[in-house]
């Protein structure tokens, strides 16, 4: 039971994710924007090709190189989280990183099937001509990841001045996804929390080998006259025989 708490809250994220992207796939046409929170939170379906924000390795290979590495980053959470669990590692700890297991795996299923699974599933047509169409389907581990969540915070043109992306159209916040969010609270909770989660208050400090003992203990070892080294003995005159 230690273990399956754990897991089973990566599963349900997980779910929650996959549900989520596929009614979204559904029900909305690629492009396609829904106010929540006025201007501040939408729902906009939108596609990642390659990794966070959107950056995408550009090479033949790149897309399958990122899936390949998702895959391994999958495992190699999973199995730090089982690492975790083993060793009694704080239980906050324990929750963050399978949220971050979560997240991993949504993103893993997003770039290995949906490039074949979405090509098969309907989807809303595309009213709006200057809207992008649909992908067609992709081999597998070529597919993109279905982003969602918009907060709107800002968007325009950065200063002038600023190095290297001074000049350029900027938006705040990127598109996400459950997935992403998932990791993002999983991660910024052990940076915050690092020192409570890492800490060992249940370990008790060694003793080294070499060191001494600082109480003393008296030298009860026998002396030539039979006395202890601590021991002060009193010798009583004898009484000078008087001269008859």
């Amino acid at each position: 039971m230690k273990y399956l708490k754990y897991f089973l809250l990566s599963l349900g994220v997980i779910v929650l994710d996959q549900a989520v992207k596929t009614v979204v796939h559904q029900n909305m046409y690629l492009g396609e924007e829904i106010r929540v929170l006025g201007d501040w939170f939408k729902i906009h379906y939108t596609r990642n090709p390659g990794m966070a924000f959107g950056i995408v390795l550009d090479h033949e290979y790149g897309k399958l190189v990122l899936s390949v590495f998702r895959l391994l980053a999958m495992f190699g959470i999973g199995y730090y989280l089982y690492y975790l669990i083993k060793k009694q590692m704080h239980p906050g700890l324990l929750w963050c990183t399978a949220l971050i297991l979560a997240g991993a795996v949504g993103n893993v299923i997003d770039s290995t099937f949906y490039g074949k699974w979405f090509g098969f599933i309907a989807h809303t047509p595309n009213p709006n001509p200057t809207l992008p169409p649909v992908p067609p389907p992709t081999p597998w581990f070529h597919g993109e990841v279905v982003d969602m969540l918009y907060l709107d915070i800002w968007k325009g043109y950065l200063p002038e001045w600023l190095p290297l992306m001074g000049g350029e159209y900027y938006s705040l916040w990127p598109i996400f996804n459950i997935a992403d969010a998932s990791i993002f609270v999983g991660v910024a909770v052990i940076l915050i929390m690092q020192r409570r989660f890492f800490a060992h208050p249940h370990e008790t400090p060694q003793t080294s080998p070499n060191s001494t003992n600082t109480t003393e203990t008296p030298d009860y070892s026998a002396t030539e006259n039979g006395t202890t080294d601590d021991t002060i003995v009193e010798q009583t005159p004898q009484p000078r025989p008087e001269n008859e």
